[in-house]
């Protein structure tokens, strides 16, 4: 599979909901398979806080595909054989598109804590200007899990009729106290992290320690994208081969799978980028601007798909059926699948073989 990235460059300015403009602006994006003569055969994908552009396929020398690897290529529920499937990275966010360390023009001073506050409506207008910039002003589906999640839904809410099919998983209709939360004790950690400096580090000074705050903060993210299920399975009550019992600092399996994983997390994730998308997690409001839920559903004229799962502690699938009471009540096109799954939130980006026949049909 052919993996194709570019980053394209914005002149015009991007009028954000905060009042405040964005200009210039870059937008990264990655695509795989061929965009067909009419231009009707695009999937967009939108990716969750700590993805990017990067979706699937390997780069050279990766260990590791793209993010939904499982999910996009030959034959695969987003099958690059008969679709265009277009994946960008969002604005704020430390993979190429720009955030609070890019540079502000006109002067060559970057950002940082003078970046403008970014939401999801903001994400999804940079993605709309990317695409009317391809040509593309028509798409066959919009798909995303959680913070994707919220963009899909954002699209179908802000931009209705653009999309056929809008597929929505392990999302809400507004972020809640219990996710806003989680994301204090990331943004308080990054905060007092003296390493921190308000914001004035040096360009890549994480890449060989990492930002302890940030892994501190991770460490929360972690929990929340697990399920105590999850945990027990993969970890028990096992200790670590190697720690004294009674060391106080002596660690079970599932300290030892927090610390490395965060740790390295810490490396390569802007701490900036971090705490301006979740701030953009928190405002999140489907309503928001529409004087009610319910009149911004009224707008949707797409079909929506809503995918949860059972095990999700941070999204949890009420949530999502709330959207579906809705969607029903106004007599829209929709359908819903609670998934049984014990896993947690990170179910739609492991657990693939539960819901991808559910993608396929909704393709056919």
């Amino acid at each position: 599979m052919e993996i194709v990235t570019k980053k394209v460059h914005f002149t015009s300015p991007l009028y954000l909901e905060s009042g405040r403009i964005l200009e210039p602006y870059d937008i990264v994006y990655e695509s795989y398979g061929k965009l067909n003569k009419n231009k009707d055969n695009v999937i967009l994908v939108c990716h969750a806080l700590s993805g990017s552009h990067h979706a699937a396929g390997f780069y050279k020398g990766d260990r590791k595909p793209g993010w939904w690897d499982k999910l996009i290529g030959p034959n695969k529920a987003l099958d690059t054989n008969r679709y265009f499937v277009i994946c960008t990275n969002t604005i704020g966010s430390c993979f190429g598109s720009t955030g609070p360390m890019s540079r502000m023009y006109p002067s060559n001073e970057r950002y940082r804590l003078k970046f403008p506050v970014i939401t999801i409506k903001d994400m999804i207008k940079a993605q709309k200007q990317l695409l009317s910039h391809l040509g593309i002003y028509h798409l066959k589906a919009i798909i995303g899990g959680s913070m994707g999640g919220m963009q899909a839904l954002q699209f179908a809410v802000d931009f209705p009729g653009f999309s056929d099919e809008i597929i929505a998983l392990a999302t809400t209709y507004a972020t809640k106290p219990w996710v806003i939360a989680f994301n204090k004790v990331a943004m308080e950690a990054i905060r007092r992290d003296p390493r921190f400096k308000d914001g004035n580090y040096d360009v890549d000074e994480f890449k060989e320690e990492g930002l302890s705050g940030l892994a501190i903060g991770r460490i929360a993210g972690h929990i929340s994208y697990l399920s105590p299920h999850s945990m027990d399975r993969k970890f028990g009550r096992r200790y670590v081969a190697t720690d004294g019992m009674f060391e106080l600092f002596g660690r079970y399996e599932v300290e030892r799978y927090l610390e490395y994983n965060t740790n390295n997390f810490s490396r390569y994730f802007d701490p900036l980028s971090y705490l301006y998308i979740i701030k953009a997690i928190n405002t999140f409001n489907l309503a928001r601007g529409y004087g009610s839920l319910y009149d911004a559903i009224k707008r949707i004229k797409d079909r929506v798909h809503l995918i949860s799962f059972k095990g999700d502690m941070l999204f949890f699938p009420e949530e999502m059926e709330h959207i579906a009471k809705m969607l029903e009540r106004e007599k829209k096109e929709f359908s819903y699948l609670e998934v049984d799954s014990d896993y947690g939130h990170d179910a739609f980006l492991v657990e693939i073989e539960k819901f991808e026949d559910r993608i396929k049909e909704i393709l056919k």
